[in-house]
């Protein structure tokens, strides 16, 4: 099926979903966002049952004691984003854990090279379009600020450090058009052969990888993007997006966070298919909006 093209990657849709930006809720429209955005406040948040390993097999990070001891050191720092309100339980992993794991997805999917990274780490219980708590990493090579420089993204399960996103942000130097090419529709085997080289060496989908299919279009910033589906044969989906300028490896999204939200989303369209106090106003155009009062 042919998909439009769009202003952000699906990635980037993603990010938002998770962060329940305005800008996310505004895709499903007018009446559904003002709903959602009323929700938020009032929100309860579910219980999530968890399989948790008995050990925690994720990077080992060294305490104060140890790293005065020893001499040695991160190679990258860790502190608080400005922008977090969520505190951690005893269930979840503390922030430099979360950190640990999320910068270790990055070097082995990415290839990222830590070396002098800043990782700015906020956590988050849970959302309306993402009932799952999470923490989110911003890795910069500077301060946190909104720049056009590369920045590198990842969101994880708060509790066992499962991925679910990773994403890189890339400003081009360069003016390149940004919009849809309708012959990658059936020409997109250099894309789908990395996709698949990706997905096989990272396991992303936990089976052998059964098909790679065109997904969409779309751009970051001034960088055009496309995404491909990876299908394992055990039916896990994982989408990895890519710069249709240098063929650049972007990120990706996995089949858990895929259900987390498609779940949401189907329990959010049921609430409102089954509400009765929706409001309707007819705008001077004949134009129709509702909404829910909360």
């Amino acid at each position: 099926m042919k998909k439009e093209n769009s202003n952000r990657s699906y990635l980037k849709v993603a990010a938002a979903a998770l962060l329940v930006s305005s800008i996310g809720a505004g895709v499903f429209g007018v009446a559904a966002s003002a709903g959602a955005e009323k929700q938020l406040d009032s929100v309860e948040k579910i219980p999530t049952s968890y399989q948790v390993p008995a050990v925690f097999s994720g990077p080992e990070v060294p305490t104060a004691a140890e790293v005065e001891e020893t001499g040695t050191a991160l190679q990258y720092q860790v502190a608080e984003s400005s922008l977090n309100t969520g505190t951690p339980t005893e269930t979840d992993l503390s922030m430099e854990e979360a950190a640990a794991l999320g910068m270790k997805y990055l070097e082995d999917i990415m290839g990222f090279d830590k070396e002098g990274a800043n990782v700015y780490m906020s956590y988050d219980s849970g959302t309306v379009t993402f009932p799952r708590a999470f923490w989110d990493g911003d890795v910069r090579f500077g301060e946190e600020v909104k720049t056009d420089d590369d920045t590198w993204h990842f969101f994880i399960d708060a509790v066992t450090g499962e991925l679910f996103m990773l994403s890189c942000s890339e400003t081009l130097d360069v003016d390149v058009p940004l919009g849809y090419d309708s012959s990658l529709e059936n020409n997109y085997g250099v894309y789908a052969e990395a996709a698949k080289e990706i997905v096989e060496r990272c396991n992303l989908v936990g089976s052998p990888v059964a098909d790679v299919k065109y997904s969409c279009q779309g751009y970051s910033s001034n960088n055009p993007d496309i995404t491909m589906e990876v299908y394992g044969e055990n039916g896990q989906i994982a989408t990895l997006t890519f710069s249709r300028y240098n063929q650049r490896f972007l990120g990706l999204s996995t089949d858990t966070s895929r259900v987390i939200t498609d779940r949401a989303m189907e329990d959010l369209m049921k609430e409102d298919a089954e509400a009765t106090d929706w409001q309707t106003e007819t705008l001077e155009d004949g134009s129709v909006i509702q909404w829910r009062e909360q």
